[in-house]
């Protein structure tokens, strides 16, 4: 399904569901009276919940790089300890380090197959699951998204924080950090961009909300925004952060890609956008490229 093709109502209604704001039930239930009659609202609904297992694009045995989960401390988390899918290229390293933060249903295959893709890209990625307090990620979305509104929030971000400091004082990695991440992973970004400093050297938030302005005085990072057009609670806050940025000193650049709608990097789903994916990565690989070194 093409982005043209895309119904705008269900896209909104997807985002409700995706953001927590409304759960499946309901999902199903509003789409089934979209007017286009029962049958075809609930094939609309159904047509838009992610398809993993077909959307990956670097295989696990990829001999380009090599992936494995580790554990290890986060003390100040929601529970202490954490867990996370590192990915190394095989070329010979040190590499240069990137962190890569899931949305609000905990580490599943999509942030995966992300992290492969830093790694193939040469960075060695690591891909903290926030839900590894609670036993991690489920193997679907909608429990997923459960635990991680369950959780405290200021924890879970500090388990990304202790997820930032890990990776960087691997032996496999070398130089300043690189984060990137997914709608609440965005706002993550985000968030430690403002609260690591200079040991985060580049940003790329995915139409991810922006911190206070108290919060942004903290930013030493480049930051390279990625935005969709159709995303409108995302674009409302833009202004305001902005702002602040400007306000900061803070060296930014936003892309706005056109006609595309919140999640348009996720191959998973019809909300992918192919181009503007595309783009938006090689841009975020060609970022890093230029601010780790």
């Amino acid at each position: 399904m093409s982005k043209r093709e895309l119904n705008p109502e269900i896209v909104t209604l997807y985002d409700d569901y995706c953001h927590g704001y409304i759960d499946r039930r309901e999902f199903f239930r509003r789409a089934a009276k979209l007017g286009v009659g029962a049958a075809a609202g609930i094939g609309l609904a159904s047509s838009m919940l992610p398809r993993y297992a077909e959307a990956q694009t670097i295989s696990f045995t990829d001999d380009r790089m090599r992936a494995r989960y580790v554990t290890y401390a986060s003390p100040g988390g929601n529970s202490g300890a954490m867990r996370g899918y590192l990915v190394t290229p095989t070329a010979e390293g040190p590499h240069r380090p990137v962190l890569v933060i899931h949305e609000n249903r905990g580490l599943n295959p999509h942030i995966e197959d992300v992290a492969r893709r830093a790694a193939v890209a040469g960075f060695v990625a690591l891909a903290p699951d926030g839900l590894a307090p609670v036993g991690g990620y489920p193997g679907n979305d909608d429990d997923g998204r459960t635990l991680q509104r369950g959780l405290d929030r200021q924890k879970l971000l500090t388990d990304m924080k202790n997820s930032a400091l890990y990776l960087a004082e691997l032996d496999a990695a070398t130089g300043p950090l690189g984060v990137t991440g997914f709608c609440w992973g965005g706002y993550a970004t985000n968030w430690l961009a403002s609260e690591l400093g200079d040991r985060i050297a580049a940003a790329v938030p995915f139409y991810g909300s922006g911190v206070d302005a108290a919060a942004v005085s903290g930013i030493r990072a480049k930051l390279l925004v990625q935005a969709a057009e159709n995303d409108g609670r995302i674009n409302a806050a833009w202004p305001d952060f902005e702002a602040a940025l400007k306000a900061n000193g803070v060296d930014y650049q936003r892309h706005l890609y056109p006609g595309t709608n919140h999640g348009f990097h996720n191959n998973s789903t019809p909300r992918y956008d192919e181009a503007a994916a595309k783009l938006a990565w090689e841009r975020t690989l060609a970022f890093f490229d230029q601010h780790l070194g």
